[in-house]
């Protein structure tokens, strides 16, 4: 028997997801349901769907389907828009949000305007630093940085971002032997000591508009190689976020905007 599911769309600076309130519509089979709902013209059309759902470590929980079906272990802008979604919806009143992730319990300050939800500060923990690779792709070389936030990246700085065909090298680079589980793959260009410019291929979904943890990787590899500074702004396709790092040890703090698009309901 087909299910009416209760939805909302929503992105963090262009990075768009379906998410569901699991309280009220549980879902069974998410892996199946990410392909099929995430999907252009046919499905809602998304990079995946957010599972909101109870906690006995935290005030929520999320969990992340990537559109080809893989699970993911964070999303810094996932994390933004469930802020917004469970104040909104008046699931809380408190504006500092525990969420149970698979990489870790994150801390959100919900930042608000005419008593909604604008933007949200994300504690995204201490960032892992790895080692710097050389790796081959689509005959190039590609010198980057590994940066964990709880899931894996890997950060490139290159002079002129406009020659990256990232559609090309990016599933080539996630796809390379030395990353096992498969990595996200961020070009950086640095615009000033604060400010830099970057696209990304998002392991299980390809070019998205925009990645947090990826955002924070690049700020962590920038100030690492001494090209950026401490609060550094990055510029996505789908927007900016502003990425805060005091070094070895610390925490990175991520502000940026969480956006309701629409509601709705599909069958399950």
């Amino acid at each position: 028997m087909s299910q009416k599911i209760q939805f909302t769309k929503m992105h963090g600076a262009g990075n768009d997801y379906i998410y569901i309130d699991t309280s009220r519509f549980p879902i069974e089979n998410p892996e199946e349901l990410a392909i099929k709902w995430s999907v252009p013209h046919k499905g809602i059309g998304a990079d995946g769907i957010i599972l909101i759902g109870k906690s006995d470590v935290a005030d929520f929980s999320m969990r992340i389907f990537n559109a080809d079906g893989s699970e993911a272990l964070m999303c810094g802008n996932g994390s933004r828009c469930v802020g917004k979604y469970v104040y909104d919806n008046g699931l809380t009143t408190s504006r500092t949000v525990t969420l149970e992730t698979l990489s870790g319990i994150k801390v959100l300050q919900l930042h608000l305007t005419d008593d909604l939800v604008s933007d949200v500060t994300v504690d995204m923990g201490a960032p892992v630093v790895g080692e710097t690779l050389t790796l081959e792709a689509e005959g190039q070389s590609f010198t980057g940085l590994n940066v964990s936030m709880g899931n894996p990246h890997f950060v490139i700085f290159v002079d002129d971002l406009s020659k990256i065909e990232l559609s090309k090298v990016g599933p080539v680079l996630e796809n390379n032997p030395v990353f096992p589980n498969r990595t996200n793959v961020e070009f950086v260009q640095v615009l000033s000591p604060d400010k830099v410019r970057m696209r990304v291929w998002e392991r299980g979904s390809g070019i998205t508009q925009a990645c947090g943890t990826g955002a924070c990787a690049t700020v962590v590899a920038g100030i690492t190689s001494g090209k950026t500074e401490k609060q550094t702004t990055v510029v996505m396709d789908g927007g900016p976020v502003v990425i805060a790092w005091d070094g070895a040890g610390k925490n990175v703090f991520m502000t940026g905007e969480a956006v309701t698009v629409f509601e709705g309901t599909i069958e399950k």
